[in-house]
């Protein structure tokens, strides 16, 4: 076997501080992905339990809202954005109290419709999985007339009234942004409806606001233009 020689000697002495600053690299590189991954993760349980703005309800149902307050049962009214990703989350819940509340509520999700769009675009997937819960009532809402007669500011907020008009709940049905599962509102709507006295009867509510014409749940600027 010939001798590697001088050249191949000083060749792989100059390639041994690349290798030397690569092994060097590489746990740097590790800890950097870590960090990063990490932060993204506290942003993003940041986001999903950062509520939105609570309604201030009237204490007694709006005269004037087209809605009709039940003679026999609580009322549930919830506001909602169609094209709010966090309310899918509400709509389920939803459909958990209402099998709870066996016959016992009668429930509406008003959907909000900017001015000035089709007729139909409040009808998203989230319209057809509320309309398909047993007992609920989904109505358009346009311009969010309704909403703000309950002065709701963000989609998923949720009011009950008793059949004398008063207000006895407010706040959301879930317990984060977009999350599934038992939560502080649907247990106290649950309570409610099967006459026994809730732990609260106001909650955080975690969805897109309503009425931010700049939020990502709302209307683009192009999808206006093209109207």
């Amino acid at each position: 076997m010939s001798d590697p020689g001088p050249e191949c000697a000083e060749a792989a002495s100059r390639n041994q501080p690349v290798r030397t600053f690569a092994r060097r690299l590489l746990p740097a590189g590790i800890v950097l992905w870590v960090t990063l991954v990490a932060i993204g993760l506290w942003f993003l349980w940041g986001y999903e339990n950062a509520p939105g703005e609570a309604a201030k309800p009237p204490q007694q149902w709006p005269s004037v809202s087209r809605i009709q307050l039940g003679g026999s049962h609580p009322t549930l009214v919830m506001l909602a954005h169609p094209r709010c990703p966090c309310t899918r989350a509400s709509i389920g819940e939803l459909a958990r109290v209402m099998a709870h509340g066996q016959g016992r509520l009668s429930a509406y999700v008003l959907f909000i419709k900017p001015a000035g769009l089709d007729d139909d675009w409040e009808h998203s997937d989230l319209w057809q999985s509320a309309a398909g819960i047993p007992g609920v009532i989904v109505v358009s809402d346009p311009d969010g007339v309704e909403a703000r007669l309950f002065n709701a500011a963000t989609s998923g907020q949720t009011v009950l009234y008793n059949t004398g008009g008063e207000l006895i709940f407010s706040g959301g049905i879930t317990g984060a942004r977009g999350h599934h599962g038992d939560n502080a509102g649907e247990s106290a709507i649950i309570a409610i409806v099967n006459a026994a006295v809730p732990e609260r009867n106001q909650t955080a509510v975690f969805g897109c606001p309503l009425f931010n014409p700049t939020f990502e749940c709302q209307v683009t600027l192009d999808e206006r233009n093209q109207h």
